[in-house]
């Protein structure tokens, strides 16, 4: 209960609306009725469903299901979240509210985990980074770390660099 989980492949419950998903979720968290009602209004509100609460999810787009599911991680107020691509296959509209939501987590002090292949987007959400290859951790650090071992103002750059230095043979920095 202390975690909130979210891969790219999370589907929603498409005979449900958003407001019984959200419920669902929380009660399976054993969150107070109360407190639940309380949160489910939040969220609603947070990422714009108001309008799609009562509807059934399978009659809602693509951007507005993947709000649903981030929303349904999160009922609990977990202070962990596992994000996985949460905003992969998303209009701009609905990436920036998903993103707008970490960043206000993070500020709230929720230690966030997320994996992403936008580089700008993970520069923009994340104090530390790790660049993954073939299954493989090849260089981590914060940000401004990772800049200046690899001397490359973006982490996009130290990306291909770190892929540049394993084709060459080497691993883990330059």
């Amino acid at each position: 209960a202390r975690i909130g989980f979210l891969t790219a492949s999370t589907g929603v419950y498409e005979r449900l609306t958003p407001r019984e998903i959200l419920a669902f979720f929380g009660r399976l968290h054993r969150m107070d009725e109360e407190r639940l009602a309380t949160r489910t209004d939040e969220l609603l509100d947070l990422f714009e469903l108001r309008a799609h609460a009562d509807r059934l999810c399978g009659t809602l787009s693509t951007g507005t299901r993947q709000k649903v599911n981030v929303a349904r991680s999160v009922v609990h107020d977990p202070p962990v979240l596992i994000f996985d691509e949460p905003t992969a296959g998303l209009d701009c509209v609905v990436a920036r509210t998903v993103t707008d939501f970490l960043r206000l987590a993070r500020e709230r002090g929720r230690a966030i985990l997320l994996s992403g292949h936008r580089m700008e987007e993970v520069e923009r959400l994340c104090d530390d980074a790790a660049i993954l290859f073939d299954g493989k951790i090849r260089t981590e650090g914060s940000l401004d770390e990772l800049r200046a071992t690899w001397a490359e103002p973006t982490l996009e750059g130290i990306f291909f660099a770190a892929i540049a230095r394993e084709k060459a043979g080497a691993t883990h920095g330059p």
